[in-house]
């Protein structure tokens, strides 16, 4: 493993994807475990997307993890799918996390919603009804965190969930992970956890793997704080790590600034 830092941003760089997951997950646990040890409950917010499986998976089966403790909240979801499609962020969790662990309580946002603003109302009610502790997150090829893209990101954005438009950059994405097989099948508009409301926590564990993400790991660290890139916003985080694999991190070398640690 490789340590580094960029502004207030940790970088963890890894020689595959799988000890990128389970080094992440273990990190996550202990950080869970010190959280608990002042609070009766925490609540964490998840990605959902092919980049987080070995994350998931290895902290769905960590036995340190006291699950009964924890609140979950998913960062976006698509509008217009159908309740049950795979690709829906809160099926995805449900499969890989939440319907394996015993979560205290787990809020979904609702792809189904007829009204999609009062939705967003909701669920930034919940959300703002008392701090997250952690979020569990990665980042799109256009440097999105959530779907948060260039086009929409706002880094002093006054609301906590809002509907944006995804752009094809990001909808293209979706097939490239396997999640579609054509961009004409992936939904034009979503529901997404603004920058704010992800960026007010106490830690962020970052998981970003694979070869179509060596850009966009390099555009986060190398690249202006700007809302360009919207991903480079984690540079200010002053709790968070961002774990790379080998394909993702393989730009780290030209990035100015990086300090080793």
């Amino acid at each position: 493993m490789e340590t580094c830092k960029k502004d207030d941003l940790i970088i963890k760089k890894f020689p595959s994807r799988k000890e990128m997951g389970i080094t992440a997950a273990a990190e996550a646990a202990a950080a869970i475990r010190e959280h608990l040890k002042t609070k009766k409950q925490i609540r964490m917010i998840f990605a959902a997307a092919p980049s987080q499986n070995e994350f998931l998976e290895a902290l769905g089966a960590d036995k340190t993890v006291d699950f009964n403790r924890i609140t979950a909240f998913h960062m976006d979801e698509y509008t217009g799918l159908p309740a049950d499609a795979p690709q829906g962020f809160g099926n995805f969790l449900r499969t890989r996390l939440f319907g394996k662990c015993p979560f205290a309580k787990v809020h979904y946002l609702d792809s189904q919603a007829k009204d999609n603003e009062k939705e967003c109302i909701r669920y930034a009610d919940l959300l703002n009804s008392a701090p997250i502790d952690i979020v569990c997150m990665g980042i799109g090829e256009n440097a999105h965190i959530a779907f948060n893209d260039p086009g929409v990101a706002d880094f002093k954005d006054p609301k906590t969930v809002k509907v944006v438009p995804l752009d094809l950059v990001c909808r293209q994405q979706q097939v490239n992970d396997g999640c579609f097989k054509h961009i004409d099948e992936v939904p034009k508009y979503a529901l997404t956890l603004t920058i704010p409301a992800l960026l007010n926590c106490k830690q962020i564990f970052c998981m970003v793997p694979a070869k179509t993400k060596t850009e966009a790991v390099y555009n986060t660290l190398a690249m202006d704080i700007s809302e360009k890139y919207p991903s480079t916003i984690l540079r200010t985080h002053a709790r968070a790590v961002m774990f790379v694999d080998e394909d993702s991190g393989a730009r780290l070398n030209e990035v100015n600034g990086l300090v080793k640690i």
